[in-house]
């Protein structure tokens, strides 16, 4: 099986998955976006709280030289965890927004 394929698949299955958890507070929609020409997926909120908008990036994840970088991750679920969860190894999950030093303490990819 083209493991690039299927990591694209598990990508979306967890993005989809969480798109579905309702959001606490305010009038939000979660929507999904993926970019399989450029491996580029989001998980965007779009919505109201009372009369402040919110448009923003909880969740971007790219797929890089078969690793799994996490660039942003705003959920309670925490992506690498679900990742790590559906078998993926950490050495295939970089934690993007973190900075080298922090990445290098977790068992987490470094690059």
């Amino acid at each position: 099986m083209d493991t690039a394929a299927s990591d694209r698949r598990l990508i979306e299955r967890i993005l989809f998955d969480s798109a579905k958890v309702p959001y606490s507070q305010g009038d939000y929609r979660l929507q999904t976006d993926f970019d399989r020409d450029r491996d580029h997926d989001l998980l965007l909120i779009v919505g109201w709280d009372g009369i402040r908008r919110e448009h923003g990036c909880l969740v971007h994840v790219d797929l890089i030289d078969g690793k799994f970088w996490i660039q942003r991750d705003g959920t309670e679920s925490r992506i690498a965890q679900e990742l790590l969860d559906a078998g993926v190894p950490g050495s295939r999950i970089v934690l993007a927004f973190r900075s080298l030093e922090k990445r290098r303490l977790t068992d987490c990819a470094v690059t």
